[in-house]
């Protein structure tokens, strides 16, 4: 179970009875995203179902089955997580909002270029613009998921773009398996083993990484790999 002060409260009300549920954030965005969830221990810090868990009052099991029909705690929470509302308190808000901020700070520096110079914004750049844009930033959605409208917010500030190449790859044989490993980082559009074991791929690699790509490459290979990058945009 997770530690009870990292988690948040899950709250719904069916025909007059109250349920909660205490889950840690980031497991509470995922499951209301892909209804399932995979391990109980990792995403609640307790296994009950409340009807206040501020007070540690369980729901009664007459009042669970009559509105779930069922007494599963899985599928309960899925159900709560689905249909009802999270609660965080002020330092979780907090706290929640600082990490997600840091990821998509990361994530902005490692995919996105300056396209004046075509490399990488320093982190700390990209956090001055960010709050100067006042960019609002969602605590339940994931990096991934704000990265885009964020840039386009920061564009009247910093000049930012995310280019995206296609980078077409020969490995030869005695080196495929320590260069597999890099290639595996990043999305395979295109995949071909030939008849003396070599290898033909092509990736598709945000330009923001390129510099850090090339130099993991070119050690599992020692400088042996034929590469072409083709912007794809």
């Amino acid at each position: 179970m997770i530690p009870l002060e990292d988690a948040v409260i899950a709250r719904y009300s069916h025909s007059g009875s109250h349920f909660e549920v205490l889950v840690g954030p980031d497991a509470a965005q995922e499951i209301k995203k892909k209804g399932s969830i995979s391990d109980l221990d990792a995403c609640f810090a307790s296994g009950e179902v409340f009807s206040d868990s501020n007070k540690g009052m369980r729901a009664a099991e007459s009042d669970i089955n009559r509105v779930f029909g069922t007494i599963d705690f899985s599928e309960i929470a899925i159900r709560i997580l689905q249909k009802g509302e999270i609660q965080l308190t002020t330092d979780q808000r907090r706290k929640m909002l600082h990490n997600k901020k840091q990821q998509i700070i990361t994530r902005i520096s490692r995919f996105a270029v300056d396209p004046r110079t075509h490399t990488p914004h320093p982190p700390l750049r990209i956090e001055k613009a960010i709050d100067e844009a006042k960019v609002h930033i969602d605590p339940f959605k994931t990096a991934e998921e704000q990265v885009e409208g964020i840039i386009k917010l920061l564009k009247p500030i910093l000049p930012i773009s995310m280019e995206v190449s296609q980078v077409m790859l020969r490995i030869p044989t005695e080196f495929t398996g320590r260069a597999y490993s890099v290639l595996r980082e990043h999305k395979t559009i295109k995949e071909e083993w030939q008849n003396d074991g070599s290898l033909k791929a092509v990736i598709e690699l945000p330009a923001g990484l390129q510099g850090e790509f090339f130099d993991k490459l070119n050690k599992a290979t020692q400088g042996n790999v034929q590469s072409e990058v083709v912007p794809t945009r």
